[in-house]
């Protein structure tokens, strides 16, 4: 009996942290569905898809001018980005190319904040941030 409890119970925290994210971040993105699930009953999940096409869209960001998330990170979230407006050089965005990437719940709420002012002139919803989450931690 004791046996079958823990495998369950392994299984069970495999499927909860299915999608690599370490458990800080797991919260936050549970804190997300919650969100999400309040603001439209019928949400199901995240989709990595919808988050690539957040990521892509262009838009009249806060400057004026056509951006979007690609025009910093690019579409290859594995090498190095770079700032339109400042020239910086930007770390990888992908966490398989950069580790520190989506590890702090405090820095991801952070960027996710100041980048959906610059591009969408908003703060995202829960769903677009778990969605844009799901397509970088896939890259």
């Amino acid at each position: 009996m004791m046996k079958k409890s823990f495998i369950v119970l392994f299984v069970f925290a495999i499927l909860a942290n299915a999608n690599g994210f370490n458990p800080q971040m797991q919260q936050y993105i549970n804190q997300l569905k919650t969100q999400a699930q309040k603001s439209k009953s019928n949400f199901v999940d995240f989709s990595a898809k919808r988050g690539e096409q957040i990521f892509v869209s262009e838009h009249i960001g806060k400057r004026g001018k056509n951006i979007s998330c690609s025009s910093c990170h690019s579409t290859n979230l594995r090498q190095i980005g770079k700032n339109v407006h400042t020239g910086k050089s930007i770390k990888p965005l992908s966490p398989l190319a950069n580790a520190k990437r989506l590890s702090r719940v405090k820095d991801v709420k952070k960027w996710l904040r100041r980048n959906f002012n610059d591009v969408y002139k908003r703060q995202g919803t829960a769903i677009e941030k778990g969605d844009v989450l799901y397509y970088i931690n896939s890259k």
